[in-house]
Order: C-alpha cells, then structure tokens, then sequence
C-alpha cells in the first residue's frame, strides 16, 4: 500500500508535465499558424481566440472592467472574463482546437474556390455574383455571420446591381448562402467607432444607406428576392421595392426597429402600410413582431411560400422560365409599374436616413445597440 501511494502520483505528475510540455509547443505552434490565415474570422471568433490566450497566459480574468462606451475593450473583457476559472491547461488547448478548425475551414473553402463557378463575376468577397440562362444572381456570402451586412457588403451589393442593371441578362435574383437569407445590419459596424468619432461615422452611414436603397428603387429590371432562410432588419425592409418575393416555409421576417433605438428604413415606412395596411405595418415596424413565411404572405409581403425541401428546385424553375421571357418588354413593363412612384420614394429614402442619421447618434439608441450586446454575451 505504502508503495502504491508513493509510485501512483509519481507517475501522475510525470504525465502532467509532459502533457504540459506538448501542449505548450502546439499552443505557441497554432500562434504562428493562426497568422497563415488569408481570410479574417470575423469579431465573434477574434474575441474568443483573445479570451483563451489571456486564459491561457495569464489565468482568469483580472482586469478592471472598461467602462460602458469603450465597446472594444468592453467587448475583450467579456470575452476573457466569461471563461471563469477554466484551467491555463484547458484554454490552451481550446486555442488549439479553435485555430485547427478555422485552418481546416479556410482549406475547404480554398478548394471550392478553385472550381469557379460558371458565369461567376470576379471582384467579390462578401457575396457570389453569377450569371446564367439570362439570370444574374446576387448571392449573401457570410454564411458564418448569418449574411449579416457590413459596409464591404454593402458597397459590393451596390456594385453588383449597378452591373446587373446593365448587363445582357434578362432578371435579377437575390437569395442568401447558408441558413440565412440575411440577419441584416452588421453591429459591429456600430462597435469599433470611438466617441470622437460618431458624427462622421452617422453621416457616412446614413450617405451609404441612402445610396444603398436607391440603387433598389431606380433598379431598371426585374428584381426577385428569394428569401432561404430568415431575414431581418434592411434586408426585410427592400422587400417592399422588389417585383416578387419567395419564400421557404423555413423563412421568418422580423424588423426590431424599437428595440434598437433605431428607426425603419428602405422605405418601409411608405410602403408597408400600402402593402399590407396601417395597423398590421405598425405592428411590424413599430412594436417589432417577427412573421412567419405564410403571415408575410397573407400580409402581402411574399408573392408565395414553397416548402423548405423543394424550394431551390421549385422557384429556380420558375425563375429560368421567368428569363426566357423578352428582355426589353419586361425592362419597359416595370417602369410603367413603378415610374410614377419613383420620386416619392426617393424622397422617403432621404427622409428615412435623415432621421436614422439623428437616431444613431442618441443616447437610447446607442444605450440599445449596448443593452443587444451584453445579453449576447450572456447567452
């Protein structure tokens, strides 16, 4: 007995340390791999390789927490402080495991990559541009971010319609990649500005936001969205400018303005009472309720709703049949449809990104845009 109770943590502790050992090389080994990484992971990803290395090197947390504005530090402190007591030796290993899988990702990604698809167009990062059978489809491309759109996205979309708008194809489909149509605005665009900074970074959004949304008014062909999965905010609120809108029965619908502090825009707050009368837009647009695929439809948001299994196959059928159609009868048929109403909705527009402009810069919204982040980081 007295032999065992010598021998056993003996052995244990040799173990240990060169369990320690090893993973101390492959911890410092996923450091400099983590810098072959050609594509950026993304905030949500950084903030959790950033909390394991402080974990890793330092132990936990024990940084005084930023105060409530200083959104990049705050964010940090969370990140690392929401590990707890989890051991040096275990957060090493979770930084491992976490670079490994984006490395193996980025890899999968390269050699999709390497097989262009047909008709794609070069020049895009945040969507996949492509052109086929007289369609050209503007495709949400940030699948890990649920299609949420940041300005990059937002400059490539309106690159993409300005193209679109001129090219040989007939109509113009817009659909997202992955689960998501699109979890609309990015809101991290809101949470690396300093205090300093907020002015510009208001009146820079609201120029974007303005140009973004005319380029859907003033588009010259046919415009389909063919909503995959859910769709949210900016995204919801230009349905209103498309010339039809699918659905799977998987997609939702959802416009937390208030909840946000914000405001609608996209011209929502002109057409979505035409679309579907005063009280249920107000429903929507003021009080944030989420529709299903067939309420958005009953509503008169969504032309129709397929079944989530046949929805590729049913609507792309639809769509190629729609592109045989002659081009410049369909092109002058929509300017009839929608020229008397151009100027109206470029005046909303510019009303709506006004008052979204004052809107970013108060205090409930920016308390709001906080209040979203740190249930988050509950979650």
């Amino acid at each position: 007995r007295r032999t065992q109770a010598v021998c056993i943590p003996a052995v244990h502790l040799h173990m240990t340390a060169a369990t320690m050992q090893v993973s101390q090389k492959d911890f410092e080994k996923a450091q400099e791999q983590l810098k072959l990484l050609k594509n950026d992971p993304g905030n949500e990803t950084k903030l959790k390789l950033y909390g394991l290395f402080k974990q890793a090197t330092e132990g936990p947390c024990n940084a005084p927490k930023p105060g409530m504005l200083d959104f990049v530090k705050k964010a940090k402190w969370d990140a690392w402080n929401s590990l707890g007591n989890l051991s040096q030796d275990n957060a090493r290993q979770k930084y491992i495991e976490l670079v490994s899988s984006l490395l193996s990702a980025e890899s999968a990604d390269q050699k999709k990559d390497a097989s262009p698809e047909e008709g794609r167009h070069d020049g895009y990062e945040t969507i996949v541009v492509t052109t086929k059978n007289n369609i050209t489809k503007i495709m949400f491309n940030r699948p890990d971010k649920k299609n949420a759109i940041n300005h990059k996205m937002y400059r490539e979309i309106i690159k993409a319609l300005e193209e679109a708008g001129k090219d040989d194809s007939t109509i113009a489909v817009i659909t997202g990649n992955g689960d998501y149509y699109s979890s609309g605005n990015d809101l991290n665009n809101f949470t690396n500005v300093q205090h300093s900074e907020m002015q510009k970074m208001a009146e820079d959004g609201a120029v974007l936001l303005k140009e973004f949304v005319g380029h859907f008014i003033d588009f010259p062909k046919p415009l389909i969205a063919a909503i995959n999965g859910p769709a949210v905010g900016i995204c919801v609120t230009v349905l209103g400018l498309c010339d039809i809108v699918y659905a799977s029965d998987r997609a939702t619908f959802h416009t937390p303005f208030s909840q946000l502090g914000q405001t609608p825009e996209g011209c929502s707050s002109y057409l979505f009472p035409k679309i579907m009368g005063l009280a249920k837009a107000s429903e929507m647009l003021l009080f944030n309720k989420k529709l299903t695929a067939a309420e958005a439809c009953a509503q008169g948001l969504v032309t129709e709703v397929f079944p989530d299994w046949t929805f590729q196959k049913e609507v792309w059928a639809r769509l190629e049949a729609y592109a045989s159609l002659p081009k410049n009868s369909l092109a002058m048929s929509k300017q009839l449809l929608r020229s008397l109403e151009k100027e109206k909705l470029h005046a909303v527009n510019s009303k709506e990104c006004e008052v979204l402009k004052e809107r970013w810069l108060s205090d409930e919204c920016i308390n709001a845009i906080v209040s979203f982040f740190q249930k988050k980081s509950k979650l």
